[in-house]
């Protein structure tokens, strides 16, 4: 009964709204309940169980720049509604609500850094911005990112987080595909390194182009990555898939990816990857190779941009 004497002794009781919201998070893993700033404190892993929660954009440039070096590129590209798309909600609408949620203009931020000393072109695609589908200024920036690797003579460092192609843009989308694979295979001309690096999830046309184009394709533990979902999968061969069907540690095992690298060892796995890889680059400042004739350009060193 002394409970319901504290105001006898000038005591207020507690109630919810003393308690401010969001300061914990249940880990989908292991189902701890977690304390946010902890957890952040951690990169936003769990120390219970390993479970990688998903990272912004900018929390993975603070992790992976060195301090001071990121210089972002091509901010000005906004999204446009190229089909008119309003079933079953307006486009324009969800792109709105996209933006004004993350404070981003698109799914993908680009920009150059140094990491650990290397000069990099580096591109991250956000999950929170209509789950990192890529459209046509994704493709487009991811593209250009490329093309300033080159241009600098820079390694290409593209960290992926993405629920496939955005329906909303239609063929436009898919054509990405063709693009952003294009323009990974003219950096792979000028024999300079490209590092991928797959998050949870990275999925649909996004891992069946540039994503699994790296020299070195690397995944946070756990990272779902495939095309198809493993639904429609087992649906379409009528068979029952095997445990951790299409999880990181899964493709690691059948060579789709090279290396598995917990949160809190990529960025000294990065500094050793490109520091390794570009000591055979071409030096900074030299001049692109020019790509053979009927490469995409007549025969100058970039191909004429697609849509």
């Amino acid at each position: 009964m002394s409970w319901f004497k504290r105001k006898d002794k000038g005591l207020e009781p507690v109630t919810r709204r003393d308690v401010p919201d969001g300061l914990w998070i249940k880990c989908e893993g292991c189902g701890e309940i977690l304390y946010r700033k902890e957890l952040r404190r951690n990169l936003s892993v769990c120390a219970k169980c390993g479970y990688h929660f998903r990272m912004t954009s900018a929390e993975y440039i603070g992790l992976l720049a060195d301090e001071g070096s990121w210089r972002e590129t091509d901010r000005e590209l906004a999204p446009a509604d190229p089909l008119s798309f309003s079933e079953p909600s307006s486009y324009r609408e969800k792109l709105r609500e996209a933006q004004k949620k993350t404070g981003l203009r698109e799914a993908a931020v680009t920009g150059l850094c140094e990491v650990g000393g290397a000069p990099v072109s580096m591109g991250l695609l956000d999950f929170r911005f209509m789950g990192g589908s890529m459209a046509s200024v994704v493709g487009e920036k991811i593209a250009r990112a490329a093309r300033r690797a080159i241009e600098e003579r820079r390694s290409l460092l593209v960290v992926s987080g993405s629920g496939g192609a955005r329906m909303q843009e239609g063929v436009l989308s898919l054509m990405q595909m063709a693009k952003t694979s294009a323009a990974i295979a003219c950096l792979g001309e000028e024999g300079l390194p490209f590092v991928s690096v797959l998050t949870n999830p990275t999925t649909g046309g996004v891992t069946a182009s540039f994503a699994s184009l790296g020299d070195v394709n690397i995944a946070e533990p756990g990272a779902l990555i495939g095309f198809a979902g493993p639904r429609v999968i087992a649906q379409t061969i009528n068979q029952e898939l095997p445990a951790g069907f299409q999880r990181a540690e899964f493709l690691l095992e059948h060579g789709m990816i090279d290396l598995v690298v917990p949160r809190p060892e990529l960025r000294t796995t990065l500094v050793r990857l490109l520091r390794f890889l570009s000591a055979d680059a071409p030096p900074r400042g030299t001049a692109p190779i020019p790509l053979r004739r009927g490469a995409g350009g007549e025969g100058g060193a970039w191909p004429r941009e697609a849509v």
